[in-house]
Protein backbone atom coordinates (compact mmCIF):
# COMPACT_ATOMS: atom_id res chain seq x y z
CA UNK A 1 0.00 0.00 0.00
CA UNK A 2 1.55 3.28 -0.63
CA UNK A 3 0.53 6.93 -0.41
CA UNK A 4 1.63 10.56 -2.06
CA UNK A 5 1.59 12.50 1.56
CA UNK A 6 3.00 8.91 3.27
CA UNK A 7 6.88 9.69 4.29
CA UNK A 8 9.26 8.25 2.12
CA UNK A 9 10.75 4.73 3.70
CA UNK A 10 14.91 4.70 4.42
CA UNK A 11 16.59 1.70 5.59
CA UNK A 12 19.68 1.49 7.25
CA UNK A 13 22.31 -1.45 7.49
CA UNK A 14 24.56 -1.27 10.55
CA UNK A 15 25.54 -2.36 13.81
CA UNK A 16 23.88 -2.49 16.71
CA UNK A 17 24.59 0.11 19.94
CA UNK A 18 22.88 -0.85 22.97
CA UNK A 19 23.59 2.59 24.43
CA UNK A 20 20.71 4.08 21.56
CA UNK A 21 23.38 6.96 20.06
CA UNK A 22 25.02 5.50 17.02
CA UNK A 23 24.39 2.64 14.48
CA UNK A 24 21.10 1.25 14.31
CA UNK A 25 19.54 2.65 16.88
CA UNK A 26 21.00 6.02 16.11
CA UNK A 27 20.05 5.98 12.71
CA UNK A 28 16.26 4.89 13.60
CA UNK A 29 16.08 8.03 15.63
CA UNK A 30 17.37 10.25 13.34
CA UNK A 31 15.43 8.79 10.12
CA UNK A 32 12.40 9.72 12.35
CA UNK A 33 13.20 12.94 13.41
CA UNK A 34 13.38 13.74 10.18
CA UNK A 35 10.04 12.53 8.38
CA UNK A 36 10.90 9.18 7.36
CA UNK A 37 9.92 5.84 8.32
CA UNK A 38 12.82 3.61 9.44
CA UNK A 39 13.63 0.57 8.50
CA UNK A 40 16.92 -1.82 9.57
CA UNK A 41 18.97 -4.45 8.77
CA UNK A 42 21.51 -5.92 11.64
CA UNK A 43 25.25 -6.54 10.68
CA UNK A 44 26.91 -6.79 14.05
CA UNK A 45 25.73 -7.39 17.79
CA UNK A 46 27.72 -4.94 19.59
CA UNK A 47 28.88 -4.76 23.40
CA UNK A 48 29.20 -0.79 23.39
CA UNK A 49 28.56 2.00 25.57
CA UNK A 50 29.83 5.64 25.64
CA UNK A 51 32.88 4.88 26.90
CA UNK A 52 33.73 2.30 24.39
CA UNK A 53 33.50 -1.00 22.58
CA UNK A 54 33.70 -4.04 24.24
CA UNK A 55 32.97 -6.95 21.54
CA UNK A 56 31.87 -7.04 18.10
CA UNK A 57 29.72 -9.80 16.88
CA UNK A 58 29.11 -10.06 13.12
CA UNK A 59 25.89 -11.58 11.91
CA UNK A 60 26.61 -14.16 9.43
CA UNK A 61 26.15 -13.07 6.13
CA UNK A 62 23.46 -15.77 5.03
CA UNK A 63 21.48 -13.90 7.93
CA UNK A 64 21.63 -10.52 6.40
CA UNK A 65 21.02 -11.51 2.60
CA UNK A 66 17.68 -12.60 4.30
CA UNK A 67 17.01 -9.84 5.97
CA UNK A 68 17.70 -7.48 3.04
CA UNK A 69 15.53 -9.78 -0.05
CA UNK A 70 12.72 -10.06 2.51
CA UNK A 71 12.39 -6.57 3.59
CA UNK A 72 13.50 -5.06 0.04
CA UNK A 73 10.56 -7.53 -1.62
CA UNK A 74 8.38 -6.02 0.22
CA UNK A 75 8.88 -2.47 0.94
CA UNK A 76 9.94 0.39 -1.36
CA UNK A 77 13.20 1.85 -0.12
CA UNK A 78 13.64 5.74 -1.14
CA UNK A 79 17.45 5.81 0.65
CA UNK A 80 19.60 3.34 2.74
CA UNK A 81 22.13 4.28 4.89
CA UNK A 82 25.33 1.66 5.04
CA UNK A 83 27.18 1.46 8.36
CA UNK A 84 29.58 -1.31 9.87
CA UNK A 85 30.37 -3.74 7.32
CA UNK A 86 32.30 -6.71 9.09
CA UNK A 87 33.68 -8.65 6.27
CA UNK A 88 33.85 -9.37 2.25
CA UNK A 89 31.58 -11.32 2.48
CA UNK A 90 29.03 -9.47 4.15
CA UNK A 91 29.61 -6.83 1.76
CA UNK A 92 29.31 -8.77 -1.40
CA UNK A 93 25.99 -9.93 0.00
CA UNK A 94 24.96 -6.15 0.49
CA UNK A 95 26.01 -5.35 -3.10
CA UNK A 96 23.95 -8.09 -4.66
CA UNK A 97 20.98 -7.29 -2.77
CA UNK A 98 20.69 -3.66 -3.59
CA UNK A 99 21.36 -4.52 -7.54
CA UNK A 100 18.73 -6.67 -7.00
CA UNK A 101 16.35 -4.09 -5.35
CA UNK A 102 18.34 -0.63 -6.03
CA UNK A 103 16.60 1.77 -3.91
CA UNK A 104 17.06 5.45 -5.49
CA UNK A 105 20.03 6.75 -2.90
CA UNK A 106 22.69 4.70 -1.48
CA UNK A 107 24.43 6.75 1.32
CA UNK A 108 28.09 4.71 2.97
CA UNK A 109 29.22 5.68 6.51
CA UNK A 110 32.60 3.83 6.14
CA UNK A 111 32.57 2.83 10.16
CA UNK A 112 35.44 0.92 10.59
CA UNK A 113 37.23 2.94 13.54
CA UNK A 114 35.27 4.10 16.72
CA UNK A 115 35.19 7.52 18.32
CA UNK A 116 36.92 5.92 21.15
CA UNK A 117 39.78 4.70 18.54
CA UNK A 118 38.38 0.93 18.11
CA UNK A 119 39.31 -0.53 15.17
CA UNK A 120 35.85 -2.40 14.12
CA UNK A 121 37.06 -4.57 11.19
CA UNK A 122 40.09 -6.17 9.59
CA UNK A 123 41.85 -5.70 6.99
CA UNK A 124 39.64 -7.72 4.15
CA UNK A 125 36.75 -5.81 5.62
CA UNK A 126 38.21 -3.15 4.88
CA UNK A 127 39.03 -3.79 1.11
CA UNK A 128 35.82 -4.78 0.92
CA UNK A 129 34.33 -1.44 2.24
CA UNK A 130 36.29 0.47 -0.90
CA UNK A 131 36.43 -1.97 -3.58
CA UNK A 132 32.69 -3.22 -3.68
CA UNK A 133 30.79 -1.18 -0.91
CA UNK A 134 32.14 2.64 -2.17
CA UNK A 135 31.62 1.97 -6.10
CA UNK A 136 27.79 1.79 -5.14
CA UNK A 137 27.80 4.96 -3.27
CA UNK A 138 26.45 7.87 -4.17
CA UNK A 139 27.39 9.69 -1.13
CA UNK A 140 30.30 8.32 1.14
CA UNK A 141 31.24 10.35 4.45
CA UNK A 142 34.62 9.26 5.71
CA UNK A 143 35.85 11.18 9.01
CA UNK A 144 39.46 11.87 8.62
CA UNK A 145 40.17 8.50 10.69
CA UNK A 146 38.23 6.14 8.56
CA UNK A 147 39.66 8.35 5.27
CA UNK A 148 42.94 7.59 6.54
CA UNK A 149 41.86 3.82 7.24
CA UNK A 150 40.73 3.70 3.40
CA UNK A 151 43.49 4.75 1.48
CA UNK A 152 45.98 2.98 3.78
CA UNK A 153 47.42 6.66 4.83
CA UNK A 154 48.25 8.76 7.30
CA UNK A 155 45.76 10.71 8.99
CA UNK A 156 45.43 14.13 8.29
CA UNK A 157 45.91 16.75 11.05
CA UNK A 158 45.17 19.92 8.67
CA UNK A 159 43.40 21.08 6.18
CA UNK A 160 46.12 20.98 3.65
CA UNK A 161 46.69 17.55 3.98
CA UNK A 162 42.85 17.29 4.12
CA UNK A 163 42.40 18.48 0.64
CA UNK A 164 45.29 16.55 -0.61
CA UNK A 165 43.67 13.44 0.67
CA UNK A 166 40.53 14.05 -0.95
CA UNK A 167 41.31 13.18 -4.81
CA UNK A 168 42.08 9.85 -3.77
CA UNK A 169 38.87 9.65 -2.24
CA UNK A 170 37.21 10.61 -5.04
CA UNK A 171 39.04 7.74 -7.22
CA UNK A 172 37.44 4.97 -5.16
CA UNK A 173 34.15 5.79 -7.29
CA UNK A 174 31.31 7.63 -4.78
CA UNK A 175 30.54 10.49 -6.90
CA UNK A 176 29.99 12.44 -3.86
CA UNK A 177 32.51 12.45 -0.62
CA UNK A 178 32.13 14.63 2.67
CA UNK A 179 35.52 14.45 3.96
CA UNK A 180 34.93 15.49 7.60
CA UNK A 181 36.93 17.72 9.86
CA UNK A 182 35.72 17.47 13.28
CA UNK A 183 39.44 15.29 14.26
CA UNK A 184 41.31 18.83 13.50
CA UNK A 185 41.37 21.21 15.85
CA UNK A 186 40.19 25.14 15.90
CA UNK A 187 37.44 27.52 16.32
CA UNK A 188 35.80 25.92 12.95
CA UNK A 189 34.62 22.44 12.32
CA UNK A 190 35.43 22.12 8.50
CA UNK A 191 34.19 19.43 6.30
CA UNK A 192 35.23 19.32 2.65
CA UNK A 193 32.59 18.25 -0.15
CA UNK A 194 33.47 16.62 -3.23
CA UNK A 195 30.49 16.63 -6.12
CA UNK A 196 30.97 16.33 -10.18
CA UNK A 197 31.36 20.01 -10.46
CA UNK A 198 34.05 20.33 -7.94
CA UNK A 199 35.18 21.12 -4.38
CA UNK A 200 34.29 23.30 -1.33
CA UNK A 201 34.14 23.53 1.97
CA UNK A 202 31.23 23.29 4.56
CA UNK A 203 32.10 24.92 7.95
CA UNK A 204 30.03 25.20 10.74
CA UNK A 205 31.42 27.19 14.48
CA UNK A 206 33.14 23.96 16.72
CA UNK A 207 30.70 23.01 19.80
CA UNK A 208 32.46 22.32 22.69
CA UNK A 209 30.91 19.38 23.72
CA UNK A 210 31.97 15.80 24.59
CA UNK A 211 29.01 14.18 23.43
CA UNK A 212 30.25 13.22 20.36
CA UNK A 213 29.15 9.65 20.48
CA UNK A 214 26.88 8.79 16.97
CA UNK A 215 28.05 12.05 15.30
CA UNK A 216 29.24 9.97 12.27
CA UNK A 217 26.23 8.10 11.87
CA UNK A 218 23.60 10.76 12.56
CA UNK A 219 25.45 12.78 9.12
CA UNK A 220 24.99 9.87 7.34
CA UNK A 221 21.82 9.29 7.98
CA UNK A 222 20.55 12.64 7.88
CA UNK A 223 21.81 12.87 4.21
CA UNK A 224 19.81 9.79 3.67
CA UNK A 225 17.01 11.24 5.13
CA UNK A 226 17.01 14.12 3.03
CA UNK A 227 17.46 12.69 -0.30
CA UNK A 228 14.93 10.91 0.76
CA UNK A 229 12.53 13.75 0.74
CA UNK A 230 13.51 14.73 -2.82
CA UNK A 231 10.78 14.30 -5.60
CA UNK A 232 11.46 11.76 -7.87
CA UNK A 233 11.60 14.56 -10.80
CA UNK A 234 14.47 16.01 -8.80
CA UNK A 235 18.19 13.99 -8.60
CA UNK A 236 20.75 16.89 -9.49
CA UNK A 237 23.60 18.67 -7.93
CA UNK A 238 21.81 21.73 -6.70
CA UNK A 239 19.33 19.08 -4.65
CA UNK A 240 22.14 16.75 -3.79
CA UNK A 241 24.35 19.68 -2.16
CA UNK A 242 21.20 20.97 -0.50
CA UNK A 243 20.37 17.51 0.88
CA UNK A 244 23.99 17.26 2.31
CA UNK A 245 24.23 20.92 3.22
CA UNK A 246 21.02 20.10 5.56
CA UNK A 247 22.38 17.67 7.16
CA UNK A 248 25.13 19.48 8.19
CA UNK A 249 22.91 22.00 9.85
CA UNK A 250 20.98 19.43 11.82
CA UNK A 251 23.91 17.95 13.02
CA UNK A 252 25.08 20.83 14.50
CA UNK A 253 21.73 22.04 15.76
CA UNK A 254 21.88 18.18 17.72
CA UNK A 255 25.31 18.66 19.04
CA UNK A 256 24.47 22.36 20.26
CA UNK A 257 21.27 20.48 22.17
CA UNK A 258 23.03 17.25 23.54
CA UNK A 259 23.88 18.91 26.88
CA UNK A 260 20.09 18.64 27.44
CA UNK A 261 20.33 14.41 27.73
CA UNK A 262 22.45 12.57 30.60
CA UNK A 263 22.93 9.48 28.87
CA UNK A 264 26.44 7.35 30.42
CA UNK A 265 29.73 8.46 31.69
CA UNK A 266 31.78 8.97 28.40
CA UNK A 267 30.54 10.98 25.44
CA UNK A 268 27.05 11.17 25.56
CA UNK A 269 25.00 11.04 21.82
CA UNK A 270 24.04 14.11 20.21
CA UNK A 271 19.92 15.11 20.50
CA UNK A 272 18.17 13.32 17.71
CA UNK A 273 14.92 14.42 18.75
CA UNK A 274 15.94 18.42 19.78
CA UNK A 275 13.26 19.97 17.46
CA UNK A 276 10.86 17.45 18.92
CA UNK A 277 11.45 17.20 22.79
Amino acid sequence: MTSASAPPNVLTIAGSDPSGGAGLQGDIKTFSALGTYATNVVTAVIAQNTQGVQAVHPVPADVIGEQLDNLLGDVRIEAVKIGMVASETVAATIRDALHRHRPRWIVLDPVMVAKSGDILVDRAGIRAVRDILVPLADVITPNLPEAAVLLDAETPRTTEAMATLLPELTRLGAPYVVLKGGHLSGANCPDLLATPQGVEWLEAPRIATDNLHGTGCALSSAVAAHLAHLPHTVSDHDAIHAAISDAKRWLHTALDASTRLAVGQGRGPVHHFHAWW
